[in-house]
């Protein structure tokens, strides 16, 4: 059973993740980041540090890290250097809880996000690199029953559905008749699923992200045996 001293996110942080979408610049930040500390970094931390035990229970291989950088939360700073959009700041609270053979956002993981537009849970591999890619269709055309079991049990898809960028032809090397062509074509083999505004506030806010990480063991499980990494 899953206890938690965490008391549940606040209103207040989506409120600071909305305001600070409609004064995306420094000096607004500058004046509201004592906001940002108490509304939106701390709980996030706390969050991640009552997640520890329960994600242990689903996997020792996955990390909760609770730090500013370099842990489990995702920075709200973002990397404008490549991109046309030269806003300073994410608008979304991310958390990701990655294998510990992972080195940032393509590895194995679960994640959580939050916005005001909408809060949900993720897991699987997310822009995986060409040779990851590569092991799990390989996989999935020698295992095909397993992917099924994985991807469509019913637990898992009484919460998740699988999401992401897919190819528009046949990956090389599959044939178009091939039975699980679209998931074949998957460039993303991630699932999303719903979190509620008020399953985000509540205090067993834990219990319940937890439950959802759980249901989605199957498909974490096979990709992870995919790309040659413990469970």
């Amino acid at each position: 059973m899953v206890k938690s001293s965490f008391a549940g996110f606040h209103p207040r942080c989506l409120q600071f993740l909305d305001e600070l979408s409609s004064h995306n610049n420094r000096e607004w930040f500058q004046k509201n980041k004592t906001r940002y500390e108490t509304d939106v970094l701390a709980p996030a931390l706390e969050f991640i540090t009552q997640m520890q035990q329960p994600l242990r229970r689903i996997s020792p291989h996955f990390s909760a890290v609770p730090k500013r950088v370099g842990g489990s939360l995702m920075r709200i700073y973002r990397d404008t250097r490549f991109s046309k959009d030269k806003t300073p700041y994410k608008t979304n609270l991310g958390i990701q809880f990655r294998h510990e053979a992972g080195k940032d956002v393509h590895a194995p993981g679960y994640y959580v996000h939050i916005s005001p537009e909408e809060s949900f849970v993720a897991c699987g591999i997310w822009h995986p690199d060409s040779q990851s890619l590569a092991q799990i269709r390989k996989t999935m055309d020698k295992d095909p029953a397993g992917w099924k079991r994985a991807a469509n049990g019913k637990a898992f898809l009484q919460t998740f559905h699988l999401a992401g960028d897919s190819l528009k032809r046949p990956p090389k090397g599959y044939r178009a008749e091939h039975p699980l062509i679209e998931d074949l074509k998957r460039k993303d083999f991630i699932a999303l699923g719903e979190l509620d505004f008020d399953e985000l506030f509540d205090s067993s806010v834990v219990k319940t992200i937890a439950a959802k990480f759980k249901r989605a063991t199957p498909l974490v499980r096979y990709l992870c045996g995919a790309v040659r990494l413990k469970f």
